[in-house]
This record gives C-alpha cells, sequence and structure tokens, in this order.
C-alpha cells in the first residue's frame, strides 16, 4: 500500500461487512422510543476547559418540543464523563445509566405540542483523541511556542464523547445553538458561528459564540490556543459574507497568503451548488493540531499551509497539488453534510461522496474540464470496493472507505449520462435548496436526481451503492463489428456508456445479453470512455 493511500484510510473509520453489532450500537444508531417523542429546538452549552487536568465541566440546556407523549428521554454521554445531575423546571431528576446511554424519568407530564427545557451538569476528563480526526475526542497538544493548543474533533466516535446530547444526526437544533467556552485568559477560544462576546474574569476569559442555523452534534467544536484573527469580505450571491480566519500568532503569514484559496472555494461552490449555507453565521478557518474537519462555520485546519493532501497529490496526476485539500475538501462539506445532513450514518456517502466530487468541481471550474476529469478518474486507485457504500442502518454503520471517492465517481458517471452540464449544475443546486438546513436519506437524494434528471436511475443507484461489483464491458471485435455485453450487473442493469472506436465517441447500449453494432470502417481501436465508471475486456 503506497504512502498516499495509507494517508487517505487513515481519514475515515470505517467497518467491514463482518461486523457484528451489540445493544450499545442500536442504542447508539437508532431512533429509539426515548429518542422519536421529542424534537430538538436548541442548545445552550457551558464548558469550562481546565488545560493543566485535562479537564471539563459544564451544563448543557436543552430546549425542546414534545411530539408525543412520553416520558422517559435518553442522553447520550460516554465514559469517563458523568452526568451529574439533571434538572427540569427547578426539579432535581433522577436517571438510570446502560453504557453511554442515559435514561431520564421525567417528573413533569410531557404534552404534545409543549416546548420545554432540561439542563444536564456533567463533568470529567474526557477521551484523549487518539489520532484525530479520525479516532477523535479531545487534542490536548502544545504549539512550537509551548502554548497549549487544544481541539476537539469527534464525528465518528459522536459527540457525546464530550458533552451530552441527543447523539443521533437525525435531529438537529431547529434553532441552533449558544456555545459558551471558559478558557484560560491569555489564550482564545473559538467556536461555531459569530462570536458574541468574551468577558474576562480573574484568570480565565468567556467566549460565547451563537449559531442561528440547524447544526450537526459532530460539528460543534472547541478550538483552544494562542490565536491572531484576520477576515475579509466575501461578496457572494446573497449579498457580504464574512469569512474569518483563527490561526496561531506565528503563522500569520503563512495564512494570509494560503487562505486565498478560500474566495476561490466559494466561487467555484457557489457556482455548482448554490449559495453558501450558513450566510447567518459566517464562515471559519480555524487552526488545530491535527488535520482539520468539517466543523460547520468553523471549518478547522491543520494541512501545514500546503497544496494537496499533507503535500500529496491524491490522484496523481499532478492537478491534486492545484489545491489545499483541507480547504476545499472541508469546505465543501458546509454544502454535503452540514447543510444536507445524512438521518442514518449509513448513508454518509451524502456527505462524502458529494464532497469528494467537490475537489473534482473545483478544479473544473478553476482549470477546466479534463483537469477535473483527470483528477477524479485519477483517485480510482484508492477504491477498494470491499463493502458496499450503503452501511448497515440503526446501529451506526458507515459504508466504508468508499463513500469518497467511488462515491465520486458513481457522480461523475452520472453528469456523462445526462450530458447536460447546466442540468447537472441544477441538480446540485437544487439539491441545496430542496433540502436545505435538513436531515436526509441517501433514498430522497437518489430519488430527487433521478426525478430531475429525467432518467429511471433504480438499478444505477442499486448497482453502485448496494453492491460491490463494477459493471463490466465485455466485448469482441469481428472486422467492422462490434459485440458487448454486460457482466458483473444486477438484474435489468443497462447503463448506456460512450465507446471510443477508432477514436470515435459513440454510444453503446449494453445489457446482460451480447448485442452487436456495425460500424463503416474496420474496428482497429476500442475502449470504453474512462468518465465511465466501468471495466472493459476483451473476450476471443
Amino acid at each position: 500500500m503506497n504512502k498516499i493511500l495509507f494517508l487517505f484510510l487513515s481519514f475515515t473509520v470505517f467497518n467491514v461487512s463482518a461486523q457484528s453489532f451489540t445493544k450499545a450500537d442500536t442504542l447508539r444508531g437508532s431512533i429509539t422510543p426515548e429518542r422519536a417523542w421529542w424534537d430538538l429546538q436548541h442548545y445552550d452549552l457551558s464548558v469550562v476547559v481546565d488545560i493543566e487536568t485535562r479537564t471539563i465541566v459544564g451544563t448543557n440546556t436543552i430546549t425542546y418540543r414534545v411530539t408525543k407523549p412520553h416520558q422517559l428521554m435518553q442522553i447520550d454521554l460516554q465514559a469517563p464523563m458523568s452526568l451529574d445531575k439533571v434538572i427540569q423546571d427547578d426539579t432535581e431528576i433522577t436517571f438510570i445509566s446502560e453504557g453511554n446511554a442515559h435514561f431520564i424519568q421525567l417528573k413533569k407530564e410531557q404534552l404534545t405540542g409543549n416546548t420545554n427545557t432540561i439542563t444536564l451538569s456533567f463533568s470529567g476528563k474526557p477521551r484523549e483523541a487518539r489520532n484525530a480526526p479520525w479516532d477523535g475526542g479531545f487534542s490536548w497538544k502544545t504549539d512550537k511556542n509551548g502554548n497549549p493548543f487544544v481541539a476537539t474533533s469527534n464525528q465518528g466516535i459522536g459527540s457525546s464523547v464530550w458533552w451530552p446530547n441527543k447523539d443521533h444526526p437525525a435531529d438537529e437544533p431547529d434553532a441552533g445553538m449558544d456555545l459558551k467556552i471558559t478558557a484560560p485568559k491569555e489564550l482564545k477560544a473559538v467556536g461555531n458561528g459569530r462570536l458574541i462576546e468574551s468577558r474576562e474574569n480573574k484568570d480565565s476569559k468567556l467566549w460565547h459564540w451563537k449559531v442561528v442555523s440547524p447544526i450537526n452534534n459532530y460539528g460543534i467544536n472547541i478550538n483552544i490556543g494562542d490565536y491572531v484573527h484576520f477576515s475579509e469580505t466575501y461578496n457572494e450571491l446573497k449579498g457580504e459574507l464574512d469569512l474569518d480566519y483563527w490561526v496561531l500568532s506565528y503563522n500569520l503569514t503563512k495564512a494570509t497568503e494560503q487562505f486565498k484559496q478560500v474566495p476561490m472555494m466559494m466561487e467555484a461552490f457557489e457556482y455548482w451548488f448554490g449559495p453558501y449555507p450558513f450566510y447567518e453565521d459566517s464562515f471559519k478557518l480555524v487552526e488545530v493540531p491535527y488535520l482539520g474537519m468539517e466543523h460547520q462555520s468553523s471549518v478547522t485546519y491543520g494541512n501545514n499551509y500546503t497544496n494537496g493532501y499533507l503535500g500529496r497529490d491524491l490522484s496523481n496526476t499532478g492537478w491534486g497539488l492545484k489545491f489545499d485539500f483541507i480547504i476545499i475538501h472541508e469546505a465543501g462539506h458546509e454544502w454535503f453534510a452540514n447543510n444536507i445532513t445524512n438521518k442514518d450514518v449509513a448513508d454518509m456517502w451524502i456527505h462524502e461522496g458529494f464532497t469528494a466530487y467537490s475537489e473534482n468541481l473545483y478544479l473544473d471550474y478553476h482549470f477546466g474540464k479534463e483537469a477535473a476529469s483527470a483528477y477524479v478518474i485519477g483517485t480510482r486507485t484508492m477504491i477498494q470496493n470491499n463493502t458496499p457504500i450503503i452501511g448497515q442502518y440503526g446501529v451506526d454503520n458507515s459504508g466504508g472507505i468508499d463513500i469518497y471517492y467511488k462515491g465520486a465517481n458513481i457522480l461523475h458517471t452520472l453528469r456523462q449520462l445526462l450530458e447536460d452540464d447546466q442540468k447537472w449544475k441544477a441538480i446540485l443546486t437544487g439539491l441545496n435548496t430542496e433540502f436545505r438546513h435538513q436531515t436526509v436519506t441517501s433514498k430522497q437524494v437518489e430519488d430527487y436526481i433521478s426525478a430531475a434528471s429525467g432518467i429511471d436511475l433504480t438499478e444505477f443507484w442499486q448497482q453502485y451503492l448496494h453492491t460491490t461489483m463494477i459493471p463490466k464491458v465485455e466485448y469482441k471485435i469481428e472486422g467492422n463489428k462490434l459485440q458487448f455485453r454486460y457482466t458483473d450487473i444486477i438484474d435489468k442493469f443497462d447503463m448506456p456508456v460512450i465507446a471510443i472506436v477508432n477514436g470515435n465517441e459513440e454510444w453503446i447500449f449494453p445489457t446482460s445479453e451480447w448485442k452487436s453494432k456495425e460500424f463503416k470502417d474496420r474496428i482497429e481501436t476500442f475502449s470504453i470512455k474512462d468518465d465511465f465508471y466501468v471495466k472493459n475486456e476483451k473476450r476471443y
């Protein structure tokens, strides 16, 4: 395995198909009865960070709406963190714990339509990230000047690794959240959204950040360091957008140069996907002591101020060195992951497939279609095809490494089928309009694209998302006659592809049965256009 592939495989935590699941997986990954009856409205999260002891203490006040009567509420908080107290209407409430799930027996009658609050007090020494951001938690580091450099990252392991919440992607707080971070006063603490106030105490300083949009739990983050701040304004589709940057003091010069790619990213992605989804909350890049992640309106950055993925080109074409991977990829998640969020992590290809594809579209916008095509085709070397893209539902199981670049190549193939880039652009922007600030299923996304494209893509989705088979075009050549068929396909799969015959492009329409097509001249050369994610093999 080459170094680039090894690095990329580290970029996600994925599960093998033979994995067995436990009750704990179900409690974490399903809409349990104790989660189903209440709808998140708002989080008010306050955290005091003690860097010296690597401990935190805090409260989270949850505002929720009752959708049907129920008296038992599930809250998630992972050991070794402790849920210390639960208060509703000034009354302390008892709870029982089953692993990381805590079941609160509410005393107040929960009436349909009512909006209530509950306050959770918590404390402890949160799990330290073992390999952030893929195996996450708290990163307790120091910068090169010896100053504390602290950050959270918890996409795979879950936000409940450090704070109590409803830790399931299907429900986001409709009215956003307030995040109040107390840290040593000589440092700066950066969170999601906009800074409301900073207030000094004796030895500490409180930083109050506010998000007004719905936000996924794993996107909520804390970053503490010897930061300096600079900003600029981008005139985007909805007006002026604030672009804020928080970087370590000694990296200001490098950041000022490298972050010139941010407006370039905004220009490309607003063209392809529509307006930046969190205008009200601004856009930030925040330097962290790990590679980076897609925290909503607080994208974290640790790519060493170099282009590529830590200086490497994931496509081996040269085009991957034309952009800073973390700026482009993680910011692409603002549209796919943060604006459009999977209801179940089994459908995480919605996040990673579309965002891996966004790298291709960034190149398309700034360097042209040939560059984009070469890049996405080059990333196929990282596709494993050992598990389907769609994971198992209800048990916190994602679909494996192929959610990234197999997902991207599936979308690139779809673009070829349409033969209409304006329609393709309209589909991508339409997704971000139709499902704005929503949690969705893969089926909803599949159905939307099928309807908007005017193509019945039922077998296409089934083939590429639910199996590991890559369609293979087998062919025979006899003079000017071409015979061809598909193998390694599901029943009724019949995607047309462009063949290149004697240097000329020709559509062919393979099925599982042998077909033939005659050409004017003897066939000297034959291949399938590389933009289609299929294999081809000559039969004699």
